[in-house]
């Protein structure tokens, strides 16, 4: 069984020592959905909700979250972010929006937690602007589908 790497030998918490590990590019995507109304989702599609422009709203929440995930994931390193996007698939048949977030870096550590991040921001933010309308909408099937870069080199989860 692996050791657990944020905890130390008398079992407290730690931040990992990367110091010693090779920059590589690193790429995590992350997926997630809003499942909700069908009127909710043709709202949302046409502007008509009343807080404003939800999709380019909840784009730069999830932007700015994943920027901000070592301020609220304990012992998560800053790291210098290269790339993110916060893409969305409005799915009309099951009446959901799904979100993939993708985050690049150059670093010694990965980026999976700034994808969570942004995924889980960008659906509470989606679920925050439509909630007036839509009581019953449905966060799900928040997950990191993929990641690159270090020694573990690709991984596909999906």
């Amino acid at each position: 069984m692996e050791e657990l790497t944020h905890i130390d030998a008398q079992g407290r918490p730690r931040m990992v020592d990367v110091t010693g590990k090779a920059d590589t590019q690193r790429e995590a995507v992350a997926k997630g959905v809003v499942r909700m109304q069908a009127s909710t989702l043709d709202r949302l599609k046409k502007g008509e909700v009343a807080k404003g422009d939800v999709l380019a709203v909840a784009q730069l929440a999830g932007i700015m979250a994943a920027k901000q995930t070592p301020h609220i994931i304990p012992l998560c390193h800053p790291i210098l972010i290269a790339d993110i996007k916060v893409e969305f698939s409005l799915d009309e048949e099951n009446s959901l929006v799904e979100i993939t977030s993708t985050v690049k870096s150059v670093g010694k550590t990965g980026v999976e937690m700034e994808a969570l991040t942004a995924t889980a921001v960008t659906a509470l933010t989606i679920y925050d602007m439509c909630k007036a309308v839509d009581r019953g909408m449905r966060i799900e099937n928040i997950r990191l589908v993929r990641k690159s870069g270090g020694k573990s080199g690709v991984i596909n989860l999906e």
